[in-house]
C-alpha cells in the first residue's frame, strides 16, 4: 500500500487512487469515503432532513407526555427546547468527521475502538435502530389503517389474523414495502425525498392547526392551565429525568450522524443545517402540538393528543385523504432516515464483502418485522422504556468515546487508508483498542447499572441491578457520555497514538 498522504481539498480529505486495495476485507463501496465531488448536501438538505425526521407522531406526543407529568405547556416546550439544544452539541461534534473525511459512523468508530472493535459499537447502534424501525413502521401502518377505515368503513371489523384485523396487517406490510423500496434506491433518493417531504409535512401540520382553530372558534383552556408542579421543589425532580428522556429521543442520531454529514458540501452546510433544523423544528413542533391539542379540547371536551386520532375526526373524504398522505410521508421520512440508514451501514461494516448498503437495509427491514413490533408497542414498560432506555445509556457511552478520540486525542486528524487495513495505528491489539473497551465497560455500568423496574412492570429489581447506582438510572445517557469521555481521554493520554502513515511520511504529529 502506498505510504503517501490522502488528497486534500480545502478542509476535505479523500483517498488517493490505490490507497485501499479493491479486495480489502475491511471495505466495500458503501464504507469507503464519499468522493469530494459527491459531497454536495447543502444547508437546505440538512435542514430538510431534520424537519422531515422531527415531524412525526412520537415527536408530536412528546409534549403530551410532559403535560401528563404535571408541567404546563410553557414548561413542556422549554424542556424540549433545552434538550434539543443540548443534544445538538454531540450531533455537531461527531458530524464534523463526515464532510471532512466522507466516512460513515462505523468507520469513524475504528479510530477509537479499533478496526474490529468498531463492530461492537456498530451492532449496539444497529440493534436499537432495527427495533425502532419496526415500531415506527407499525405506528405508521396503524395510522394508515385508522384513516383508511374512516374513508372506506368496516376495516376494523375485518376477519382477524393473529388477533388483529387482516386489513391492519395489509397496511403494515404495504407501508413496510414502500419504505424499503425508497431506501433501495440509495442515499441520493433519500435526499430528494426529504427535500420535498419536509415542506409537505409542515403544510400538513399547519393545515391541522387551521382546521382545529376554525372548528374551535379559537383555542381551549389548555394554554391557561397552571402547572401542577410550579417552579419549586416539586418541579426539579420531574424536570431532570424528563430532560434526559427528551435528549435520549435523538441520542441515537448523535452517534451516527456522520452517516449523513459524509455527503455534506462542507462544515458550514452541516453546522448551519443541523442548527436550523433540529432545535427549532422540535421546539416549534412541540408548541404546535400543544396549541392543536388545546383546540381539540375546546371542540371535543377533552384533549386529543394523538394526531392520527384527531385527523380521523375530519368530516370530509378530502381531509381524511390529506391526513393519510401526511402521516404516510411524515412516518416514512423519519423512519428511513433515523432507523434504516444507520443499521444498513452498521451491518455492512460487519461483513463488508457480503453485505452492502442495500442488503443491510433489507436485513434491517426483516429484523424490524421479526422483533414483532406489535408486541413491543403493547408492552411499553418492558420493551420501549426499559430495553430501549437501557441501550440508550450504552449509546451515550459510545458517543463519549468517539468525541474524546476525534477531538481531544487526534485533534480531528485521521489517516483514511489506515482505517481500512490491518497493522496501522487503528489496529491496536488484534483490531481492538482495549482502552476504549475499558472506558465503555465502566461508562456502561454507571449508565445502566442502576436500571430498575416498578413491580410487575419490567425485568429489573425494584431496587436496581446495582442498588447504589439507582440514582444514576434516570440520567443514563449523560452519565455514560461523561464517564466514557473523561476515562477514555485519561487512558489514552498515557498512550500517545502512533502517527498515521500519511503523517509519518511527512513528519507531522498525529
Amino acid at each position: 500500500m502506498p505510504d503517501r498522504p490522502s488528497a486534500e481539498t480545502g478542509d476535505r480529505v479523500e483517498l488517493a487512487p490505490g490507497e485501499v486495495p479493491s479486495d480489502s476485507r475491511f471495505a466495500n463501496p458503501d464504507l469507503l469515503p464519499v468522493p469530494v465531488e459527491a459531497r454536495r448536501w447543502t444547508t437546505y438538505n440538512f435542514t430538510a432532513l431534520w424537519v422531515g425526521m422531527a415531524h412525526n407522531i412520537p415527536s408530536w406526543l412528546l409534549a403530551s407526555g410532559l403535560v401528563a407529568l404535571g408541567m404546563d405547556w410553557k414548561q413542556a416546550v422549554f424542556t424540549i427546547a433545552l434538550a434539543n439544544l443540548i443534544v445538538l452539541v454531540p450531533m455537531l461534534l461527531t458530524g464534523h468527521a463526515g464532510p471532512k473525511y466522507g466516512i460513515p459512523f462505523p468507520v469513524l468508530a475504528r479510530a477509537s475502538f479499533g478496526v474490529r472493535g468498531a463492530n461492537m459499537a456498530a451492532l449496539i447502534r444497529a440493534a436499537v435502530a432495527c427495533c425502532w424501525f419496526g415500531i415506527q413502521t407499525w405506528i405508521g401502518g396503524s395510522g394508515i389503517f385508522v384513516l383508511l377505515g374512516k374513508v372506506f368503513g368496516g376495516w376494523a371489523g375485518a376477519a382477524e389474523i393473529g388477533g388483529e384485523p387482516w386489513t391492519l396487517w395489509l397496511c403494515f406490510i404495504l407501508f413496510w414495502a414502500l419504505e424499503l423500496a425508497i431506501i433501495h434506491r440509495g442515499m441520493e433518493a433519500l435526499r430528494r425525498f426529504e427535500n420535498w417531504a419536509a415542506p409537505f409535512v409542515i403544510a400538513g401540520a399547519l393545515a391541522l392547526l387551521v382546521w382545529i382553530g376554525v372548528k374551535a372558534g379559537g383555542f381551549g383552556e389548555l394554554l391557561d392551565q397552571p402547572s401542577r408542579l410550579g417552579w419549586g421543589a416539586d418541579f426539579w425532580p420531574v424536570f431532570f429525568p424528563a430532560l434526559m428522556g427528551m435528549i435520549a429521543f435523538w441520542s441515537t442520531l448523535s452517534l451516527n450522524i456522520p452517516d449523513f454529514t459524509r455527503f455534506g458540501a462542507g462544515q458550514r452546510s452541516q453546522i448551519l443545517g443541523q442548527t436550523l433544523g433540529l432545535p427549532t423544528t422540535m421546539t416549534l413542533f412541540a408548541l404546535l402540538s400543544v396549541i392543536v391539542t388545546s383546540g381539540s379540547e375546546a371542540v371535543y371536551g377533552a384533549p386529543v393528543w394523538d394526531p392520527v386520532e384527531l385527523a380521523a375526526k375530519a368530516d370530509s373524504v378530502f381531509g381524511l385523504l390529506f391526513a393519510l398522505v401526511t402521516v404516510l410521508v411524515a412516518t416514512i421520512s423519519v423512519n428511513i432516515a433515523a432507523n434504516v440508514v444507520s443499521p444498513a451501514y452498521d451491518l455492512a461494516h460487519l461483513a463488508p464483502r457480503r453485505i452492502d448498503f442495500r442488503r443491510g437495509a433489507l436485513i434491517t427491514g426483516v429484523v424490524g418485522v421479526l422483533i414483532m413490533p406489535w408486541k413491543l408497542t403493547s408492552t411499553p414498560e418492558l420493551y420501549i422504556f426499559t430495553w430501549l432506555g437501557l441501550v440508550g445509556g450504552l449509546l451515550g457511552t459510545v458517543a463519549g468515546i468517539l468525541i474524546a478520540d476525534y477531538w481531544l486525542v487526534r485533534r480531528t486528524r485521521l489517516s483514511l487508508p489506515d482505517l481500512y487495513r490491518e497493522g496501522g495505528p487503528y489496529w491496536y491489539a488484534a483490531g481492538w483498542n482495549l482502552r476504549a473497551l475499558a472506558a465503555f465497560v465502566v461508562g456502561g455500568v454507571l449508565a445502566v447499572g442502576g436500571s430498575h423496574s416498578a413491580p410487575g412492570k419490567g425485568p429489573f429489581p425494584q431496587g436496581g441491578l446495582i442498588p447504589f447506582l439507582k440514582p444514576l438510572a434516570d440520567y443514563g445517557w449523560a452519565v455514560g457520555l461523561a464517564t466514557s469521555f473523561l476515562l477514555y481521554t485519561a487512558l489514552m493520554s498515557g498512550a500517545r497514538p502512533r502517527p498515521p502513515a500519511a503523517d509519518r511520511a511527512h513528519g507531522r504529529p498525529a
